[in-house]
């Protein structure tokens, strides 16, 4: 065996076999939260292309639009489905294929409770972010421009970032946790945007969850 297949195995090799058990014993139905992100994101990225107040992006704004500069009763109201609300600007196919892979794994290898924990805390983390950032200014080491207060922040990406940091500490896959960290600290260096920023605190707000003894399954 190569030095590549042997870091491989050793690498991926205990999620893989948690996630082949699992789809082998269950099929689709081991991941039925995966499957309805899945559906949700393909409906709602529908809907938000069409232009009507009941059907569309009306309707999408209405239930799924979080933006720094929206009360927080309401932001929170919509922040669970704004997390299936792919960027308009960006390939539907992205969020896909990051929810299939990240999402199946966690919800087979941590539970569908873990999942959604992580998922949601580390959108929330973002969001709060978002505020306290703005409310620095430009001028702070960690603020945000106060335009940023109107941008429509939705998408699972967070929650991916977050859920993939925990697969790497259950799995002990530290490499991988190396280069996921490495690659979200130079997209914020690259592109100093809401989004990179927040791809950031959901690392640190995953870190938090995974101290929980609730996920620490060997």
């Amino acid at each position: 065996m190569t030095t590549a297949a042997r870091l491989v195995r050793r690498e991926w090799g205990p999620m893989w076999a948690v996630v082949r058990r699992g789809l082998a014993d269950r099929g689709v139905r081991a991941i039925p939260l995966t499957l309805t992100a899945l559906c949700l994101i393909t409906l709602f990225q529908a809907a938000q292309h069409q232009r009507s107040r009941y059907w569309g992006y009306g309707l999408v704004q209405d239930v799924g639009f979080v933006r720094a500069a929206d009360p927080w009763w309401l932001a929170l109201a919509r922040t669970p489905l704004s997390l299936f609300v792919p960027a308009a600007d960006l390939p539907v196919w992205g969020a896909l294929a990051q929810v299939l892979v990240i999402f199946g794994i966690a919800e087979i290898a941590l539970g569908r409770r873990q999942t959604v924990l992580i998922a949601y805390v580390c959108t929330l983390a973002g969001l709060a972010y978002a505020r306290i950032g703005v409310a620095i200014g430009p001028s702070g080491v960690l603020g945000l421009p106060a335009a940023d207060a109107r941008t429509v922040d939705t998408g699972p990406s967070a929650a991916v970032v977050g859920l993939a940091i925990c697969l790497c500490l259950r799995f002990r896959a530290w490499l991988t946790g190396a280069l996921v960290g490495t690659a979200v600290v130079l997209e914020a260096i690259a592109k100093p945007n809401l989004a990179g920023r927040e791809h950031l605190v959901a690392i640190v707000a995953a870190l938090a969850v995974a101290t929980f003894p609730a996920l620490r399954r060997g």
